[in-house]
């Protein structure tokens, strides 16, 4: 018989089951009420229709067993999608690290590559200028030989930053290390003056006298200049009288400070120039032979020292009557040649013996020596 027959059977007994209960023992009529109760459990009439029940299984399982299983694929998901982005982060700063790398210089004379400079100042950022090459440059001279003039027709170009006499404060230059100290702020465009033009500069430096420094400690600057591609400008002056005669007299304006109790080395009107020009310095003729002698001998040997440097020899008379002289110093900075203009005036015009107190003693001791050309007026 059909399990289908067997409930259909126990169903339709179901009434006749109560007569029989009372003749039955306790024990039988639990065993038969248990049995009772699953009949019923699985089906039911309704008036003349047969209804089937299913068993009920508990839903509570199953949605735990879900819950697991979802819990554990998220925590898997996650795992999988924080791996990812640590590889991503890694790889973009690995790109960051490839993309710095060193301007080019493509186009470039290869002998001039280490001249050429891509600081990165601490001060400030270079932003679209990072790339743009600087050459660093020293104007080398001594007092009262015009470099304060050339410094400012330098500075007039508008890609030049030239920025003074850095070393006029004695313990700048103590000693090698506070040199290559200061040098190192000028070169790396952290040394700010009113020429700087720091962003897009494409020449740098600065003016450096053979008495600060320069000659005694010249084997250590010789090593820098040549290791870091510093081009050297000599400017000298050929008439050492005449730098004589200006050394002597801004000295006494130092004290004397004879424009409004101002003292001027530099000055940017005729009216101002006049008026210092009215001091005629006296020249100590004894040893002025000896004098002029020393100031040869100390340009001399500075072009001594510094011969194994890129470098260009100027004089202070040259610039004055060729202004071509100029085109050239341009030129030697690789720079675009420019019209190049300055303010100053100059202070001693004319003869030298309108500027001189003394005259006749000097131009005695002078006669018939070397130095005799520079009692004449050479522009």
């Amino acid at each position: 018989m059909s399990m289908f027959e067997k409930s259909a059977a126990e169903c339709a007994t179901k009434k006749g089951m109560n007569e029989h209960n009372k003749n039955l023992s306790s024990a039988q009529k639990t065993l038969f009420f248990s049995r009772f109760l699953m009949a019923e459990d699985l089906c039911f009439f309704h008036k003349d229709t047969l209804i089937i029940k299913t068993p009920k299984k508990s839903p509570v399982l199953l949605r735990l067993i879900v819950l697991v299983i979802t819990m554990v694929c998220g925590i898997y998901i996650c795992s999988i999608c924080v791996k990812q982005s640590e590889t991503h982060t890694g790889t973009e700063f690995a790109d960051i690290e490839v993309i710095e790398r060193p301007c080019c210089e493509y186009g470039i004379d290869k002998s001039q590559i280490p001249y050429l400079h891509y600081p990165k100042p601490k001060t400030f950022n270079r932003a679209e200028c990072a790339c743009n090459p600087v050459r660093f440059f020293v104007i080398i001279s001594m007092q009262r030989s015009g470099s304060g003039w050339f410094e400012t027709l330098l500075n007039s170009h508008i890609n030049v930053s030239s920025n003074g006499e850095i070393f006029l404060v004695n313990n700048r230059w103590d000693n090698i290390s506070s040199i290559v100290e200061n040098l190192d702020r000028v070169y790396n465009l952290d040394w700010f003056t009113s020429a700087s033009k720091n962003h897009c500069s494409a020449a740098v430096g600065f003016k450096w006298m053979l008495n600060q420094g320069l000659m005694e400690h010249h084997n250590e600057i010789v090593e820098y200049f040549n290791s870091r591609g510093v081009s050297a400008i000599f400017l000298f002056r050929k008439n050492l009288l005449r730098r004589m005669v200006s050394v002597l007299a801004n000295s006494y304006d130092q004290h004397a400070k004879l424009l409004n109790g101002t003292h001027k080395s530099h000055v940017h009107s005729p009216e101002e120039a006049e008026t210092l020009s009215k001091y005629k310095p006296t020249i100590n003729s004894a040893s002025l032979t000896r004098d002029l002698k020393e100031m040869e001998a100390t340009a001399t040997k500075a072009l001594e020292y510094f011969h194994s440097t890129w470098h260009m020899v100027l004089y202070y008379e040259d610039l004055i009557r060729n202004r071509t002289k100029l085109v050239e110093v341009q030129e030697f900075l690789r720079l675009p040649v420019m019209n190049l203009t300055s303010r100053q005036v100059k202070i001693h015009k004319g003869q030298l013996s309108e500027h001189i107190k003394n005259w006749d003693d000097v131009n005695n001791t002078l006669r018939g020596t070397a130095y005799e050309t520079f009692l004449r007026a050479d522009y």
